[in-house]
């Protein structure tokens, strides 16, 4: 018998500006279908694309696991239009969808995309920063997310790669219990020292959603912290020895390249495993450290390393 086809979304929030993280995003994926295949040669892998801000497309219903991506401007731009409405939709689906029998869907959501959901589900507030955050800043685990399968791997802190004027703080915790949510990441060990926002949370099995850009590989940060324009921003705000120590990051297995090899490889592995018995799956590897390498894939041979 026939397997069911495995279904991925794209949710590409960028509203049409091209940029790093769709390719990023893409090889992901790609380097995902590959390992399902491995395992489970005669499962169709499909990928779907939809651009709800610039083009109101709405994500479909029938789609196993969904990424929505970071995007430019404010989470507030669209307030009003019918794509934040459908968004709003969307969302809710995939909370109903493990309540109502029908199919189980899981969600993704990075940045912008996590902006969204966190005001959609008012489980914190949304607020502008008084300057921006960008480039490689370290992450906290909470307790909880300590022992959640997301960020396990990395114990009391990660980096990650950070480009926002929003954050999210003042977690409603009453809101969060509805949803049957757990806080997972903040920006400061304890909560206040180096900022209040909240770097990541879940809804149970349905959605993760993180403020930063675990998708983000060696070329995609390079791409963006070199550019003149942007390397002067970043030494006016943090100074030049700090910009030179985020060069050198790149380069530490144990930082930025262990966050885009384990973060959304790790949920897309999981899901997948959570189908399997269902659809007669074959169960996939979690990621492990062999899949740093892929860190520098995009990169030419004489800039890595």
């Amino acid at each position: 018998m026939k397997r069911p086809p495995l279904r991925l979304c794209l949710v590409d929030m960028n509203d049409g500006h091209p940029n790093q993280a769709m390719r990023c995003l893409h090889g992901i994926v790609d380097r995902y279908f590959e390992r399902v295949h491995r395992s489970n040669p005669a499962v169709e892998c499909q990928l779907v694309h939809v651009s709800p801000r610039d083009k109101e497309e709405v994500p479909p219903t029938d789609c196993d696991v969904y990424i929505s991506s970071g995007g430019p401007g404010s989470p507030f731009d669209g307030d009003g239009q019918p794509w934040v409405t459908n968004y709003g939709h969307f969302v809710d689906g995939i909370l109903d969808s493990w309540h109502t029998g029908s199919r189980r869907r899981a969600l993704f959501a990075i940045c912008y995309s996590f902006e969204m959901v966190v005001r959609h589900l008012g489980v914190a507030q949304v607020v502008k920063r008084e300057q921006r955050k960008f480039g490689v800043m370290p992450v906290y685990p909470t307790a909880d997310g300590q022992r959640h399968p997301l960020l396990a791997p990395f114990g009391d802190r990660l980096f990650a790669f950070e480009h926002r004027w929003w954050e999210a703080v003042d977690v409603d915790e009453k809101r969060m219990a509805e949803l049957h949510g757990t806080l997972l990441a903040r920006e400061s060990r304890d909560g206040v020292s180096k900022g209040r926002a909240i770097m990541g949370f879940d809804t149970g099995p349905s959605i993760e959603a993180v403020q930063f850009h675990p998708e983000a590989d060696r070329l995609g940060v390079v791409s963006w912290v070199t550019r003149p324009e942007q390397a002067a921003a970043f030494k006016d705000t943090y100074g030049e020895s700090t910009y030179q120590a985020m060069m050198r990051t790149l380069d530490d297995p144990r930082r930025l390249a262990r966050t885009f090899a384990f973060l959304i490889p790790s949920f897309l592995a999981r899901r997948f495993n959570a189908l399997a018995p269902e659809r007669d799956y074959v169960p996939i590897a979690l990621p492990d450290d062999t899949d740093i390498q892929g860190f520098d894939d995009a990169m030419p041979a004489a800039e890595t390393g």
